[in-house]
């Protein structure tokens, strides 16, 4: 079965670090590009982050640029989200999503997503 995989969440307290990373399973995503969402309790789904297939076009959600960073590293098939200088209000279910497109255009509105991964908790607290 074709999956991707999140790890990395966890607890940590505000202004730290964590680094979340998105395998993929069984096809490689070398020529889709990957976003990562988040869903706090109560609150609907949002766009964080997308990364282009070649890693050229990034895009970041307002409330988090400066802050993570996406990257990929296609040789190992994976694409990490490394955030910076958390806040309370970070705390959500991260997952990443990949879609057999080259761009991000719209990441954040698109329903066309091929593959979803099962999520991982980030809970910033102190």
């Amino acid at each position: 079965q074709l999956q991707l995989v999140e790890s990395g969440g966890g607890l940590v307290q505000p202004g730290g670090s964590l680094r979340l990373s998105c395998a993929a399973s069984r096809f490689t995503m070398d020529y889709f590009a990957v976003a990562w969402f988040r869903q706090a309790p109560g609150k609907e789904r949002e766009g964080v982050s997308c990364i282009s297939y070649s890693g050229g076009d990034t895009s970041y959600a307002d409330s988090v640029k400066g802050r993570f960073t996406i990257s990929r590293d296609n040789a190992k098939n994976t694409v990490d989200l490394q955030m910076n200088n958390l806040k309370s209000e970070d705390t959500a279910v991260y997952y990443c999503a990949a879609e057999s497109v080259p761009y991000c255009s719209d990441y954040e509105y698109r329903t066309t997503w091929d593959y979803w991964g099962q999520g991982t908790q980030v809970t910033v607290s102190s």
